[in-house]
């Protein structure tokens, strides 16, 4: 791969999930990280009041048991509004939006960072934050 083509893709990709090193030489995601030892160069941040997670019905029963986790992951993904949180959950299926009460989490202590291309990053989201939305009515 050029240079070239490299700086090309970080300018070009529409989600931004791709940042070039200080020297201009080597490229990285922004966040979704599974790999130890990645400096995301993160600085932790003031959440807006409420921010957004989507997901699908087969991960709400655990949600609701235990929260947001991280898993394998560095930090849990946060939207900064229901549309993009319907995307992200729409990925695996019939999205279902929770709202995460932030400011409250950030009141308590809870740690939030913001990636280059705007996703909100928390270690993990206690269930006591999380606002499910009501079962559709059949």
């Amino acid at each position: 791969m050029s240079l070239d083509l490299l700086h090309e893709v970080v300018a070009t990709n529409e989600k931004k999930r791709f940042a070039l090193s200080d020297d201009g030489l080597r490229i990285r995601a922004n966040q979704g990280h599974s790999v130890t030892g990645v400096d995301l160069k993160l600085e932790e941040q003031t959440p807006p009041c409420t921010l957004y997670h989507g997901t699908v019905a087969a991960f709400i029963e655990s949600i609701r048991a235990s929260g947001l986790d991280k898993r394998s992951r560095h930090h849990v993904h946060l939207s900064v509004n229901e549309t993009t949180a319907t995307k992200v959950g729409a990925r695996r299926g019939k999205p279902i939006i929770l709202c995460v009460d932030a400011s409250a989490m950030h009141q308590a202590g809870h740690r939030f960072y913001r990636s280059a291309n705007g996703v909100w990053l928390v270690d993990a989201v206690p269930v006591e934050y999380l606002k499910f939305p009501q079962p559709e009515k059949r």
